[in-house]
């Protein structure tokens, strides 16, 4: 990898583009060892005010060290406290441009893409992830009062899964520990999953199967979700069906777009890291969070991967001076 000049608009050690648990994580780990980090929280990024999904997100009951639970909002001001407390520079702007080729790495914040980029020697990628949706009518008005992308996160409600692949994972069994009992609208006649999962799907009492069905809107009293209109594809039936929250797993878009065209990433636009690691297929830049993880997608992972790119970064720029320069 060839070196550019340092920036004389601004050079960091390390920058972190996201603001959610990952990249905080990272940043207070950063800050603690006087590497003084730069995070770019974005202004509205991947549809996100500063602070991620959890912005969105009210009671989280399932984060270590608040027995009584805390609203996402303010648990990510309290991660953001905590990062500015250690001395984090934190910029309320989005970068929309990077160039991964050559270090240091330079970047264009959103806005300034003709004008002279900024560096860092490390970047940090903690961009996260959004739920797929629908587009329902009624959708936007009972996200987060009913519909939810999460079920280990609000699986307190009976809600239905939209589609069978849902079936495959621990989705399912999530949602029926809580659920008085659990419909899944299947657009076929048959299930996509696996047959000893269906099976398993097929003979557990507490779950529905409603065959050739669609969503096609979110039904409540303006405050709460209350039932959803139903279609059957087959005979064009409709029908309203009473409930108290819809799940969707329909799948997570990562937010890669930044990136994926310079880093290594999988079918589904997730950076691919090194196992065992935050390491991406281009030295000096790691990956955390939701941005490289497709499986758990936790608030409490996330800041886990956050810690790890954090030490992994540090390391690699000790190693780097000890030897006499950026290599």
């Amino acid at each position: 990898m060839s070196a550019v000049e340092k920036s004389s608009k601004m050079h960091s050690k390390v920058v972190i583009i996201g603001s959610g648990p990952a990249g905080h994580t990272a940043a207070i780990y950063l800050a603690r060892a006087n590497l003084n980090p730069v995070l770019f929280e974005g202004f509205m990024a991947n549809g996100f005010a500063a602070g991620g999904q959890l912005t969105t997100t009210t009671d989280v009951e399932n984060f270590p060290g608040f027995p009584s639970g805390i609203m996402g909002p303010e648990l990510m001001d309290k991660f953001r406290e905590q990062s500015i407390r250690f001395g984090t520079t934190i910029i309320t702007e989005t970068v929309s441009k990077i160039d991964l080729s050559a270090r240091p790495f330079r970047y264009w914040r959103e806005m300034q893409e003709d004008e002279e980029p900024e560096t860092a020697d490390t970047v940090i990628i903690a961009t996260g992830a959004s739920a797929k949706r629908l587009g329902l009518a009624g959708e936007e008005t009972y996200w987060q009062s009913g519909i939810s992308a999460c079920a280990v996160c609000d699986g307190a409600v009976p809600i239905i899964p939209v589609r069978d692949s849902a079936a495959e994972g621990s989705d399912l069994s999530d949602l029926t520990k809580y659920g008085s009992h659990v419909y899944v609208l299947v657009r076929r006649s048959e299930l996509r999953a696996s047959k000893i999962m269906a099976k398993r799907l097929l003979n557990n009492p507490k779950i529905t199967i409603l065959w050739n069905t669609v969503a096609t809107e979110c039904l409540g009293d303006g405050d709460l979700l209350q039932s959803l209109r139903i279609k059957n594809v087959s005979t064009g039936e409709e029908k309203n069906l009473p409930v108290n929250g819809l799940f969707y797993a329909i799948g997570h878009e990562p937010a890669t777009d930044l990136v994926r065209s310079q880093l290594q990433t999988d079918p589904d636009g997730y950076i691919i890291t090194v196992p065992g690691t935050t390491q991406t297929s281009v030295k000096g830049v790691f990956a955390a969070g939701d941005v490289q993880d497709k499986r758990y997608r936790q608030a409490i992972t996330s800041a886990g991967s956050g810690c790890m790119a954090a030490l992994e970064a540090e390391r690699l720029i000790a190693e780097e001076e000890e030897l006499g320069g950026d290599a």
